[in-house]
């Protein structure tokens, strides 16, 4: 690579990179370094350095979209200098923005004509979409209880302990009280009946999960929706439901349109989905859709001429990009319900033989549904020779990124593996994993296998453990590893 004359004066336009001085000189990590490189240099200097990181596509812990069709990359980069804000300046980037959220108000069935607009806004993934839900909960609650001349100071919203983080920083950081239903061993999500027991006249909503990130279970919303229903009837209150549907509102529409969980229900204001997971496109894009235009107060929508005209606006945040809004858009018109359906089959079918396979090894146990998000959560039948974390820090060195992780309260003894099957992870993939999975089984056991107690009167010298009846433990290969580490 030959490298151009940069302006600090040093002219190395004879070499290639790795012959030139920027091979051998150290640039600061922390500030920012006083003379310009080659453009050339700094690529092949990040490119280096970017080497390490993970393959995305086998990155197995993460629901977020990691491969798109190569049209659809040249429309990004064909849009990624727009700034979706400016409104005036990209008027057709809006219209798409407004098209995408009325075929997705459609595909939650909420009640809308089609000659009506839906109330909805594209957001930067499910976490902002969950702000602007929670916002408006609150507000409207408020003013309820300020109409009513009670206090307004100790809002809550009751959730499963299964809920994704971003829930957790809402009620933090807009002073919301979290009530969660703790789960329970066999029974990984909220349970609907403890969740309306917790309900009272400060709850400003009701959140269900349609997809859990531990397990892919979809949460009863139909149940939760009659019982609160129910609880409202008795005690003359109004609480609503949010449907976090982050990771199913792509999925449950095209694999069970019969499972009631969106707008039909009454009850449900607002449902948050994720365009970069399930929904296809690359990070980040996420969409936030309302029942109707009396769910979201108007106070909350903001109003800005300074970019040339009047522009209503609902964000957390102010300037981003339009690329991925053009790339949902893409996704949605290209496949159409008939290409998400198919696509979503081919996940679910995946998953099953993933699942198949780790149940015939005999040393895993499923605890994911086979009707939720695709995906295979599996914890150990035995893990008195070694644990599911051991399982995923050896299947790195094959390539793979399969997170272990401890279920939430009050189930955290139990410990799993999770691998999450996206559109890109093929069968063939599948089985590949499904070998290394067991090679890494094979190489734990005789790594446990080491560990053998040896009968000596003394057992000081070499370091290893000594137990009351004067035999040695002798530390497993596995275990001076970690030690080491």
């Amino acid at each position: 690579m030959v490298i151009s004359h940069s302006s600090s004066g040093v002219g190395e336009s004879a070499y290639n990179t790795f012959s030139s001085r920027y091979a051998r000189v150290e640039l600061p990590r922390y500030r920012m370094p006083e003379n310009s490189i080659p453009k050339e240099t700094a690529y092949q200097m990040i490119t280096d350095e970017l080497m390490l990181d993970g393959n995305p596509r086998l990155d197995l812990a993460s629901f977020v979209t990691t491969w798109m069709e190569p049209e659809c990359d040249k429309l990004i980069m064909d849009s990624i200098n727009k700034n979706y804000v400016d409104m005036d300046e990209y008027p057709v980037t809006t219209e798409l923005q407004n098209r995408c959220v009325n075929m997705i108000a459609h595909l939650f069935n909420a009640p809308i004509n089609e000659d009506e607009k839906a109330i909805g806004v594209s957001t930067v993934g499910s976490s902002e979409a969950i702000m602007l839900a929670g916002l408006a909960f609150k507000r409207k609650w408020a003013n309820k209880r300020k109409e009513e001349g009670k206090p307004y100071d100790k809002p809550n919203i009751v959730t499963g302990a299964n809920v994704q983080v971003c829930w957790e920083k809402f009620a933090r950081y807009f002073e919301v009280e979290l009530k969660e239903v703790k789960l329970t061993e066999g029974y990984y999500v909220m349970d609907p009946l403890k969740a309306v027991e917790m309900v009272d006249e400060n709850t400003i909503c009701v959140a269900a999960i349609l997809g859990s990130t531990l397990t892919g279970e979809y949460e009863d919303v139909k149940l939760l929706n009659d019982l609160v229903v129910e609880k409202n009837k008795e005690t003359g209150w109004n609480v609503p439901i949010h449907v976090d549907a982050a990771s199913g509102g792509f999925i449950a529409p095209f694999l069970h349109p019969e499972l009631e969980w969106d707008f039909r229900l009454p009850l449900v204001k607002s449902i948050n989905v994720s365009g970069h997971k399930y929904g296809l496109v690359y990070p980040g894009v996420g969409w936030v859709i309302w029942r109707s235009k009396d769910d979201l107060p108007e106070e909350l929508i903001f109003h800005i001429n300074y970019l040339g005209t009047d522009q209503p606006t609902f964000t957390l945040n102010f300037s981003k990009g339009a690329s991925q809004i053009i790339a949902q858009y893409y996704q949605l018109i290209r496949l159409g319900f008939e290409g998400y359906k198919h696509i979503m089959e081919n996940c679910q079918a995946n998953a099953a033989v993933l699942r198949e396979g780790m149940e015939a090894t005999g040393r895993f146990s499923i605890v994911s549904k086979e009707d939720g998000v695709p995906l295979v959560a599996a914890s150990l039948k035995d893990s008195t020779k070694f644990s599911v974390f051991d399982v995923s820090e050896n299947l790195r060195k094959f390539g793979w990124i399969v997170p272990a992780y401890t279920m939430a309260p009050d189930a955290e003894h139990v410990a799993v593996l999770r691998v999450v099957i996206r559109e890109d992870f093929s069968r063939s993939l599948a089985q590949r994993l499904l070998a290394d999975i067991n090679k890494v089984l094979h190489e734990l056991d005789a790594h446990a296998a080491h560990a053998i107690k040896v009968t000596a009167p003394t057992a000081t010298q070499n370091g290893n453990g000594v137990n009351g009846d004067d035999t040695v433990t002798q530390k497993s290969g596995l275990d001076t590893a970690k030690k080491f580490v």
